[in-house]
């Protein structure tokens, strides 16, 4: 981003750059005595350098202020014997004490879940109707989900979007609604394949984030999960990563508040597993993440969980 005030008939040159790391904001000040050329080429500079994300390991924090969240995605997976055993691993796992927990087990099971596994941990489903309960086949309430002690919903998951066909305006009416019962709604959002090699990623995510008009984001947790990476192996790199919850978060202050880019969640998804997540923590903007396949596998899920610690500052 970049304010620019430039006279090109040889008068001054006032600028003023502003570079973000999150919601920190530097700003670059350019002697007026510099050239139109010398602007521009500090402008090219200042955005090589952050394209290339170089020599920003040594201190790791949050931009956000909210704590770590990870949400364990468990779709349409399980039988009761499986989730009795998971269920047994995640119990017996040690996780660290500065992360909220989420599960999201397939309908069918919550009961299961909710009275056999650890208070540690909270439980979420992975969908909700757009209002009280009634003629709705097939359907489930929030005050249904309440009734059976879940705390969470997952809303907009790409599956949810691409196969099934919800689109934004009834995704929007299902995070309302839950969130004006008191759900945590946990929003997801993400860009095709197609639409990111067209240069649409921000403005598919941004059209996507506006259906989530909401009075208050104090329970929303955004998911941000690139649709090419979810469930194919394919992993955004932590830097395209990054770059994706930078927009978000400086949309959110541009177009909420900046209270409220500073204390949304913003988590990643698509394909994470034991293997990445440390690297992927270690990004600035990212709060968290979104966990399919691994989540099913306890100790992989508990270290993913504990990859917080990716976060505390480097020696």
């Amino acid at each position: 981003m970049a304010v620019v005030s430039t006279s090109l008939s040889g008068a001054a040159v006032s600028t003023q750059l502003t570079q973000f790391s999150g919601l920190r904001r530097s700003f670059l000040k350019l002697d007026n005595s510099n050239s139109t050329h010398s602007f521009f080429q500090n402008v090219d500079s200042h955005l090589r350098l952050a394209s290339e994300n170089k020599g920003c390991r040594g201190v790791v924090t949050m931009a956000g202020s909210g704590k770590f969240f990870v949400g364990g995605n468990w779709k349409c997976n399980g039988t009761k014997d499986s989730i009795s055993k998971l269920i047994t691993e995640l119990n017996s796992s040690t996780l660290e004490s500065d992360v909220d927990v989420v599960v999201a087990p397939p309908f069918v099971y919550i009961d299961q879940v909710k009275n056999s596994l650890t208070d540690r941990i909270e439980i979420a489903a992975q969908n909700s109707w757009t209002g009280k309960g009634g003629a709705f086949t097939g359907e489930i309430s929030v005050e249904q989900l309440k009734d059976i002690g879940c705390k969470w919903v997952v809303l907009g998951h790409s599956e949810r979007r691409h196969i099934i066909g919800e689109n934004d305006q009834f995704i929007g009416k299902k995070a309302a609604y839950a969130l004006s019962e008191g759900l945590g709604v946990i929003a997801c959002i993400g860009e095709l394949l197609e639409e990111r090699e067209a240069g649409k990623t921000f403005d598919v995510c941004f059209q996507q984030l506006k259906a989530y008009a909401v009075p208050s984001w104090d329970k929303i947790v955004i998911a941000y999960e690139p649709v090419w990476a979810i469930g194919t192996g394919k992993v955004a790199t932590p830097e395209q990563a990054q770059e994706v919850h930078v927009a978000i978060r400086d949309w959110l202050s541009k177009n909420v508040s900046a209270e409220v880019a500073s204390k949304t969640r913003i988590i990643y998804g698509g394909s994470v597993n034991g293997g990445n997540c440390a690297e992927l923590a270690k990004q600035e903007d990212i709060d968290g993440f979104l966990v399919g396949g691994a989540s099913l596998k306890g100790p992989e899920f508990a270290t993913i969980i504990n990859s917080v610690t990716s976060k505390k500052v480097a020696a």
